[in-house]
């Protein structure tokens, strides 16, 4: 009993949800491995490759495709994940929730489109503003 009163975590309110529908849906992803080592951030949205050249692994949503690859908006990753040259990073992702379009982000030089958001709408990912302070 005495232990309940101690501190077991703490979790840091950053905006990035903004509602609890759709619930937030956590699953494991694949994030393809880097020419340049890099850290990607909570709450870039990630897109899929597929295609007769694709591999089924994630990149941030604006990444140039490769031959014969599409790639397609898909989730949202979870945390910070430092990508490597040498190796895929297995990674937490959402693969639906409500989030602030403005706590998301994506590569650079990149700006998401209706149709991007489309794509993430039909998978259960859905934008709203979080609501302003009184």
């Amino acid at each position: 009993m005495t232990n309940l009163s101690k501190k077991l975590g703490e979790m840091d309110f950053d905006g990035l949800l903004t509602d609890i529908k759709p619930a937030p849906e956590v699953r494991g992803g694949t994030i393809r491995k880097l020419s340049a080592a890099a850290t990607l951030k909570r709450g870039t949205i990630l897109a899929k490759s597929s295609g007769t050249g694709g591999d089924g692994k994630l990149v941030a949503l604006g990444t140039t495709a490769v031959s014969n690859e599409t790639l397609t908006p898909d989730c949202v990753l979870c945390d910070d994940v430092e990508i490597g040259t040498a190796a895929d990073e297995n990674a937490a992702v959402y693969t639906a929730g409500c989030f602030d379009p403005d706590k998301v982000s994506v590569a650079s030089g990149y700006s998401i489109t209706d149709g991007d958001k489309d794509n993430l709408r039909m998978r259960g990912i859905v934008f709203k503003a979080a609501a302003a302070a009184l």
